[in-house]
């Protein structure tokens, strides 16, 4: 993380040395020898860091520190004094400063708490918004975000929810998927009629024929009464296939004709009744890879992708976490009785770190979990569950000064193929357009690599 400087420091050659080093390190840099000139600049100009001297001409580094602290506070000052000692760095803690720096300086010291500074202040701006997050949330239905990708996703729901076309929803496990089939109903001109939904992964091939078509009195062993099936039960309202891929070869042609023909013949019937509903479905696997393997049929999935919505995972939704966390905050903490008001900065760092696998779903059983668990009225890093406690980011490093640390292309490719798949979630296809290949090759170097068996 890199970020804008304001240097106080009147030995000019010292503030040219910062200054080189600095913007080498790839920070945006401003000096001045004089502290008023300073406090000009802080009243015109927008920094991340104040680095300032303890010994200036006319107002002294500790004088200024209390300043930008009253004046700019969320701006963090390093002080920096030839003059080490135990009281003067006890007066700069006192004055407000974020660290202290000791002459003659350590540049890579230095660089290590500007970095520091710089993501202390970054982060600061975080927890203000989720303080305000109910004032600022954007919604749709009960999804709530407002980064980018979530405004695309509302937009798109926005202008698709009042149409009769089918919809399959894309996305990771617990990123939200069901909501976003919910809100399309709950937004649509259908939406006094009912909302039915079935998890296609979740009952055997016979007894999802019967759930979704009906059947009649005596089709089969238990059949005591006809079942009218889901399709009817839906009838004016919307049908939501869960898990659409996991549907079973079997069923797949039965199926299509009913979405073809809008009609459907319960198990052990000879009459088709018709239906009046609109067909939803959501699945987490790779389609186009389900139907490439013969896994999924080519037209069913032509029939239920008419339009594809994507719900992007937790981890690219950036300070969604925040404004998810307060809520869920609010949520449980009402539930359980517990006065929590909200998350101290060194938690909220963590939450922004964790890359979060199982999405919105595993942020809140870890909201639920820490709020349980808190004694305080902000949720602490103790609170957290072990693994996002004591979760370590894991960064690819492909250069190094290093000679004997340095790999061959051929690893460096490795790597770097592996590292697109896991933040795309395992979805080939996403991580074939990403790396310029189609999905075959990316397969068959997965398959060297070990991490698909043969």
């Amino acid at each position: 993380m890199t970020g804008k400087v304001l240097i106080i420091e009147d030995d000019l050659e010292m503030c040219r040395l910062l200054e080189v080093d600095l913007r080498r390190r790839g920070f945006g840099v401003i000096w001045t020898p004089s502290a008023d000139e300073a406090i000009t600049r802080l009243q015109e100009e927008d920094f991340d860091v104040v680095l300032v001297d303890i010994h200036l001409p006319g107002m002294n580094g500790i004088t200024l520190c209390k300043w930008v602290v009253d004046n700019r506070p969320d701006i963090p000052v390093v002080i920096m004094t030839a003059f080490g000692s135990i009281e003067t760095a006890v007066a700069a803690i006192r004055a407000g400063a974020y660290d202290f720096i000791t002459k003659p300086v350590d540049m890579d010291i230095l660089a290590i708490s500007i970095t520091r500074a710089v993501h202390h202040r970054d982060l600061q701006v975080k927890v203000r918004m989720l303080r305000n997050a109910d004032r600022n949330t954007h919604c749709f239905g009960q999804i709530i975000g407002e980064s980018p990708p979530m405004r695309e996703l509302f937009s798109q729901l926005s202008r698709i929810a009042d149409t009769e076309t089918s919809v399959l929803i894309t996305g990771e496990s617990g990123s939200g998927k069901g909501l976003a089939a919910r809100a399309l109903h709950d937004n649509s001109r259908r939406k006094s009629g009912p909302f039915i939904t079935i998890n296609c992964s979740a009952l055997p091939d016979s007894l999802l024929e019967s759930e979704l078509f009906g059947h009649k009195r005596g089709a089969f062993t238990d059949a005591h009464t006809d079942r009218k099936g889901l399709f009817l039960e839906a009838q004016g309202g919307t049908l939501f296939l869960d898990e659409i891929g996991e549907l079973p070869l079997v069923l797949q042609p039965k199926l299509l004709r009913a979405i073809e023909e809008r009609r459907i013949r319960p198990v052990g019937g000879n009459e088709e009744i018709g239906f009046d509903v609109r067909l939803i479905a959501a699945t987490n696997r790779d389609m186009e890879s389900a139907v490439e393997n013969n896994q999924f049929r080519e037209d069913l999935f032509y029939r239920i992708n008419v339009f594809q919505l994507e719900v992007p995972p937790l981890r690219a939704r950036g300070t969604d976490i925040l404004l998810l966390g307060r809520f869920f905050i609010g949520k449980f903490s009402q539930r359980l009785e517990k006065q929590v008001a909200g998350i101290s900065e060194p938690t909220a760092e963590k939450l922004l770190t964790y890359p979060w696998p199982g999405n919105v779903r595993e942020l809140s059983n870890a909201i639920e979990h820490a709020v349980a668990l808190t004694s305080y009225e902000k949720l602490s890093v103790e609170d957290l569950p072990k693994k996002i406690r004591f979760y370590q980011s894991d960064h690819i490093i492909i250069g190094t000064h290093n000679p004997t640390e340095l790999v061959s292309m051929e690893e460096v490719e490795r790597r770097y193929i592996l590292h697109v798949v896991k933040t795309a979630g395992g979805n080939q296809s996403i991580a074939a357009r990403i790396l310029g290949m189609d999905r075959k090759t990316l397969y068959r170097k997965l398959q060297r690599y070990g991490s698909i068996s043969n």
